[in-house]
């Protein structure tokens, strides 16, 4: 068996006296681990740092073993994302809620290519651009998964005007006449998770987060006995 792929490092244990185990977002087959043969050595480890992109071949006898990857550096990012406290934040967010919520070896091309733009816009900007990016790409998570959000009209009038809520039971949109006297029971929807074109304050992410986590936690993770990750609930401590 072998494949060849372009990949995100999610992340990397040493195996061994020099080798390591690989974590990898692939393009077209997912979440996937492998092994690299001298992976530990001073040469080597720079490539595997977590947020780099890289072009990665994977080989295994049979489909289901663990398999080696040989590596090329294709992004340098690590360097850069962690030299900053509030990138290195970002990162630790995106390669937990990464780990912990996509499947191995199911693929995910728009969840691998909008974390690309994620992690080049946490290099570029501060967390006030990049926060809105990430909430967009964890509502995208959902939507891959099989959970997303129906934003496309009211779930009680079937009208596309005003949207403002969330039902935390169906994942569907409500308008503000329709919620009524029940708002305070429902997720805010920020206009920028509507393409409405606003610029979102730090208001908007905040209820964002709140939006985007919930669902993560309550379809995706508690069925399978996890827990939002810590690196994930610390974003919020970027808002105040």
């Amino acid at each position: 068996m072998e494949w060849s792929d372009d990949a995100i490092v999610l992340s990397s244990r040493t195996h061994g006296e020099s080798s390591m185990v690989l974590e990898l977002l692939t393009r077209d087959h997912g979440r996937h681990l492998g092994l690299v043969h001298g992976g530990a050595s001073r040469k080597a480890r720079p490539t595997l740092q977590p947020g780099n992109g890289v072009h990665v071949k994977w080989r295994a006898r049979l489909e289901e073993h663990l398999g080696s990857f040989t590596c090329e550096l294709a992004r340098a990012r690590a360097g850069e994302l962690m030299d900053g406290r509030d990138a290195l934040a970002g990162l630790n967010a995106f390669t937990a809620v990464a780990t912990a919520a996509i499947p191995e070896r199911q693929a995910y091309a728009p969840v691998f290519l909008s974390g690309e733009i994620l992690l080049e816009a946490m290099m570029e900007h501060d967390p006030s651009y990049w926060l809105a990016l990430y909430v967009r790409w964890e509502a995208g998570l959902l939507d891959a998964l099989g959970f997303g959000l129906d934003l496309s009209e009211c779930a009680a009038t079937g009208i596309k005007d005003d949207l403002a809520y969330v039902s935390p039971r169906t994942g569907r949109a409500v308008s503000r006449d329709a919620a009524g006297i029940y708002a305070n029971r429902l997720f805010r929807l920020p206009g920028f998770l509507l393409g409405d074109g606003s610029e979102p304050d730090a208001d908007d992410v905040a209820a964002g987060l709140a939006l985007t986590g919930y669902f993560l936690l309550e379809r995706v993770l508690q069925p399978h006995n996890k827990e939002l990750p810590p690196a994930r609930l610390r974003l919020d401590s970027m808002l105040g």
